[in-house]
């Protein structure tokens, strides 16, 4: 994205990132990394419902579709929602990882309206990984992988222990996600959340 601040460039001594070995294969949805996720889960009926999938490197694409309870200005997408659809994909990628990291910092561009109704498809990349910092990038378009650009991101993630969710969480949240026998779901549920 151009004009991007200097906290979202890559230091000198950053590394090209690595897919993690047990990372999804390409083409493999990734599901809802929690269940109450306004982002990627089905527990929430206003919620963005976003459907990621790995791709190659660490890179995944990632698509929803907007509802009427999106819209900010009549008939349009809230710039929010937006923002909040390209942080939840920027996000996913550490699943590629298997890092836990959260947002650290998020600057979107608005190209163009995102009409209701309209699908984004979205696609973003990690671009370098310096010590506990993860770079990335997406864009979303419209109605179809090759539509039209409407929207732009660049994020720094911070890789975290498990205990930034356990010490800031809602407790009934995190125990309940602490007990869950699936370990893999357990896992995923700390994954991208600020």
């Amino acid at each position: 994205m151009s004009g991007t601040s200097a906290a979202l460039r890559p230091p000198g001594d950053a590394v090209k990132p690595v897919r993690h070995p047990d990372a999804p294969a390409p083409g493999e949805l990734l599901g809802a990394h929690y269940e109450q996720c306004f982002g990627c889960g089905g527990g929430q009926p206003h919620g963005l419902h976003l459907q990621a999938r790995a791709g190659d490197g660490v890179s995944i694409t990632a698509e929803f579709t907007v509802q009427p309870a999106h819209q900010g200005a009549p008939g349009l997408a809230h710039g929010g929602v937006l923002a909040a659809a390209l942080d939840e994909t920027l996000g996913s990628l550490n699943w590629l990882l298997r890092a836990i990291a959260v947002t650290g910092r998020l600057e979107t561009g608005f190209v163009r309206p995102v009409p209701v109704g309209t699908t984004l498809y979205l696609t973003a990349e990690v671009t370098a990984v310096a010590g506990r910092k993860i770079y990335s990038s997406a864009t979303g378009r419209l109605d179809a992988p090759d539509g039209p650009v409407a929207v732009r991101a660049d994020a720094l993630f911070i890789e975290v222990e498990v205990g930034h969710f356990i010490d800031n969480g809602r407790p009934e949240e995190i125990e309940a996600a602490m007990n869950d026998p699936d370990q893999v779901r357990r896992a995923r549920a700390f994954e991208v959340n600020p």
